[in-house]
């Protein structure tokens, strides 16, 4: 089991962790050691055990707040997907149908037939008349 030296308050300690784990210990011994320095400057020179508790309570009242805002975060979260549920389990809305007056292409084609030979009509009439 590695042992690790950490300092807080300005205070070396060692501390044993399990292996791989060194990492971690140390980031909470850096954390810690900051909430020393701060009662350290605001109170100065602290007993250790004082300092230690101080601390970590301080560190424990930050850790409660994060967690009420994870928890805070995670009911917002899981309302979000309740939605999300919600909507992917409603029918799509019938599509609006929208018609468009479109004259066929053969009906196109017989009323220009029908037109030349009305204008083929008249001018034999025409023709006719003059004539």
């Amino acid at each position: 089991m590695p042992e690790v030296e950490i300092k807080i308050g300005g205070r070396a300690f060692e501390v044993a962790c399990q292996e791989g784990e060194e990492h971690y210990l140390q980031s909470a011994a850096r954390m810690l050691d900051q909430e020393a320095s701060v009662l350290t400057e605001q109170i100065g020179r602290l007993p250790e055990a004082r300092m230690l508790l101080m601390a970590g309570l301080m560190l424990a009242d930050k850790t409660a707040g994060l967690e009420d805002k994870l928890n805070d975060v995670r009911a917002k979260l899981a309302q979000m997907e309740s939605e999300l549920d919600r909507m992917k389990n409603t029918p799509a809305p019938e599509p609006t149908r929208i018609e468009v007056p479109v004259v066929p292409e053969a009906v196109t084609e017989s009323l220009a037939e029908l037109a030349a030979r009305a204008e083929a009509l008249a001018a034999e009439v025409e023709d006719k008349a003059a004539g």
